[in-house]
């Protein structure tokens, strides 16, 4: 046979020995088989890894965490806002899409936004969850402290959700279809020389 034909019949080799597995081996594992059971209120972290079958790769030490804000152990709204603004563009309105996370969970856990942090530094995944762990525990400690300031004033940044949407052609953004500013979107006041808008409160 020319070589040619040695690569053939080695391919059908291959086919024949993973035939042979789904015939004889895959109807085994149904006794692993085990029902899924919803993470209880005590549990609220989502940990997703990475394997390839026991191959070495450097992705399979990594750790991701994803929590709804909503289930942290922070006690009042300014807590909660300061958290996101702590977490900048680790926080999204809607759960991550490798999240792992059901649309039942987003309805009854889902009101203030999703936290998601990763580590892939150290060389064992333990390592790098602990790390993860620890990261998130300091956001709690530091939102939740009420002797110091509470940023209520300062507005939540979303520009990584409109860079997100805009990059990705969806919502406003399918087709060019958001409005791009121009010079009449100039702010008058600005001008100089403006008298500025009377309060809508204030009394000639």
């Amino acid at each position: 046979m020319t070589s040619v034909e040695h690569l053939w019949v080695g391919q059908h080799r291959r086919l024949l020995y993973y035939m042979r597995l789904i015939e004889h081996e895959l109807p085994q594992l149904v006794a692993f088989r085990k029902p899924f059971i919803p993470p209880p209120p005590s549990q609220p972290l989502v940990i997703r890894s990475i394997s390839y079958g026991g191959e070495e790769h450097p992705v399979t030490a990594k750790r991701t965490i994803v929590i709804p804000v909503s289930r942290l152990p922070l006690q009042t709204e300014a807590a909660i806002h300061k958290f996101k603004l702590l977490a900048g563009v680790r926080w999204s309105p809607e759960p991550p899409k490798d999240s792992g996370i059901g649309q039942s969970e987003v309805e009854a856990y889902g009101e203030h936004g999703y936290f998601k942090i990763s580590c892939e530094d150290f060389p064992q995944p333990a390592m790098n969850l602990k790390w993860a762990s620890d990261i998130i525990d300091r956001l709690i400690g530091e939102a939740g402290d009420a002797k110091k300031d509470t940023f209520a004033d300062v507005p939540l940044d979303t520009r990584h959700l409109v860079a997100k949407a805009r990059k990705a052609g969806k919502g406003e953004y399918v087709r060019g279809r958001a409005k791009r500013p121009s010079i009449k979107d100039f702010p008058k006041e600005w001008l100089p020389g403006t008298p500025p808008n009377p309060s809508p409160s204030s009394t000639p």
